[in-house]
Order: structure tokens, then sequence, then C-alpha cells
């Protein structure tokens, strides 16, 4: 299958740190690849995904983050160049929505940031041609009448990641600095607790850099120490020696990296029972799902859980291999509706056959 990826023209895949949507769209992108497909990819001209990339685009520009006009001349790039694929997979939310598109090439988009009020209606738009994935069953239950057409769960790629014995006595927080992420609550849980906290947040933006000088950082005591933004080696230590990764999420966040990526480590997660989390952790195997009030009692409880069966969790459940294969199962089925549909009478059969 040849497979056209697309993603925006802010950071670069993989990410040299931060950055969700292009981590995840790297590891599909490698495993597509070793499945023995060819993909072909449109992202920031500094970009190393070991995969072929579309030609003539600038470095990655984070600071125009969010600009309509610098990821539409991506996108209409982007496309321009995809005429010989089988599918494309655009993971920008323009893309989807340029009315040029390849006519006969199918389009699916991943909805990976929260259905909001503002988003909503972009993506039923997209809906009418466009295959919709979503990345959680709590994401597709924030909004009615989106016709989502999948839901296909976020992989990483294990072998980069070691299993950690967690002996560093200490538990985890990994995240954006800011009120959302459940930062202050995972400081009271593990003071509560009586267990060390280290920290490693992102912090770019000017509301990020508020939030830690004004809150944060006036509120840390000598048994948390704040670390920084952490590279992906550096993170994957903290959490390997961590008894666990605290994620008291305060928002409906539609998945949830920093989890899987946690328990690939086989460190057990403590969450809120919010967004995503109960999706990815398994309460009394993989971690505990509670309230911040009672994560403090769940603290105690972390030497009844068992590391090897966090990482299991992952591998069964969350690799990129998997991911890879829920994604090829949907492009095929999308590639042989739209052909149904390109025959003369296709809509008549398809209406019928529905």
């Amino acid at each position: 299958m040849r497979i056209g990826l697309i993603v925006g023209p802010w950071f670069t895949v993989p990410p040299e740190r931060y950055g969700g949507t292009e981590r995840v769209v790297d590891a599909l992108a490698r495993a597509l690849s070793d499945a023995g497909h060819d993909v072909l990819l449109a992202t920031a001209a500094d970009s190393t995904c070991p995969v072929p990339q579309v030609p003539g685009f600038g470095p990655a520009a984070p600071e125009e983050l969010g600009l309509t006009y610098s990821e539409l001349g991506h996108v209409i790039k982007a496309y321009a160049a995809m005429q010989d694929v089988d599918i494309i997979h655009d993971h920008t939310l323009a893309g989807p929505l340029y009315a040029h598109r390849p006519p006969g090439i199918p389009v699916v988009t991943t909805i990976h940031g929260p259905l909001s009020p503002i988003y909503a209606p972009l993506y039923r738009d997209m809906a009418q041609d466009t295959g919709i994935i979503a990345i959680s069953h709590d994401q597709c239950s924030r909004v009615e009448d989106l016709q989502v057409s999948t839901v296909i769960h976020h992989g990483i790629d294990l072998s980069a990641v070691s299993v950690g014995r967690g002996a560093g006595g200490y538990v985890c927080f990994v995240g954006r600095m800011c009120p959302d992420k459940g930062l202050m609550e995972a400081v009271s849980i593990a003071r509560a607790a009586g267990v060390p906290l280290r920290i490693a947040a992102k912090m770019h933006a000017p509301d990020e850099y508020g939030y830690f000088r004004d809150v944060v950082q006036p509120a840390l005591g000598p048994d948390e120490e704040f670390l920084g933004e952490l590279s992906d080696p550096e993170k994957y230590e903290l959490m390997g020696g961590s008894m666990a990764l605290l994620n008291p999420i305060q928002w409906h966040e539609p998945f949830g990296l920093v989890m899987i990526e946690a328990l690939a480590t086989g460190t057990p997660v403590l969450a809120t029972p919010i967004g995503a989390a109960p999706e990815i952790v398994r309460h009394g195997v993989t971690g505990y799902v509670a309230s911040t009030h009672e994560l403090v009692e769940c603290v105690s409880r972390i030497p009844d859980l068992s590391r090897e069966a966090c990482r299991r969790s992952v591998e069964e459940s969350f690799s990129a291999q998997r991911m890879a294969a829920g994604h090829l199962d949907f492009y095929a089925s999308v590639i042989e509706e739209f052909r149904a549909k390109a025959l003369p009478g296709g809509d008549l059969v398809q209406e019928n056959q529905a």
C-alpha cells in the first residue's frame, strides 16, 4: 500500500522533546514502513523520521504554531506531491477542508485534540468526504452527531523503551506546565503520601511560564524536584526509576501518551477517572484510577502491582505495531469503499448495502 502522511509544519517528526502528535506520526510511519508499505511523509524539512519525505519544505517553525496560513500553504504543497498514493492520512486541521485535494485519492484524518464546540462543526464538515479517526472512546463521547469512522488508540515504539526497576524511591509527574495536567494535584498527592516527587514539564508558552512562576514554583518544597523538559532517553530513565507516574488529569484529555510511555517502562500509573485514562489504565492491575483524594491512599498500594503486567499491557494494546495494524485495516476498508463509489452506480450499491 502507498500511504501519504501529512503533519503540520511547526515541529519535527519525531519532535526533539514535547510534541504528542508528531511523536505518534513518527511511530506510525516507522511501523507502516517496517510492515512493508511505502510511506511518503510531508513534514518539516529537519525531521529525522526514516521514511521518504516530500521535498521543498522549510525547517520546523514552532513560532508559527496555530497560524492558518502557515498550515494551509504546507498542506497545499503536500497534496500536490501525493498524486500517486493509495490513501492520504492527514493529521492537520486545514488539510481535510482543502477543496482542491486530489480527487481520485481517499483521505482520512485523526482528531488529535479535544472535540470542543469550536472544532466539532469542522469535523462534521470533514466527515462528509473524509474518514474520521478518533483516538479514544471518551473523545467520541464529547460531541453528538459526529460520524466517527473508527477509534484507534495511540501506540509507541517499544524498541526504544526498556523496563526499569522502579527503585528510585520517588514518584514522578511528566506533562505540560498548566493547571489542566494536574501538576499541583500531583504535588498534593505525593506530599500527603510522604513520597518525593520529581517533575518533568514542558514550558514554552508565556502562560506556561506564568503558571510556573506564580503558582508552581512558590509551592514546591524540599521533597519536590523540578527537572524542566527532558529528552526521550531522560524521560524514560526518570519513569523507569519511579515507583509510579502521577497523572491526576483535570480535563477530558483525548488520550494521554505519557501514560503508555510510563507503562512501557513497567511503571504503574495513578490517574483520575477523567478523559481516556480508564481506557488505558487497568485499575488494580497496571495502576489505579480514582479521585485525587483516593489516590493518596493508592500510593501505599503501588507494591501490589506488577511492573511486568504494566509493560505487557502496552505490548498487547498500545504498541506501534498494533496501532499500525489498526490503521492498515481501516485504510483498506476506506480504499475499498472509495473505489466502489467511484464505479457507475456505486453510490446506489453502497446505499442499498447499508
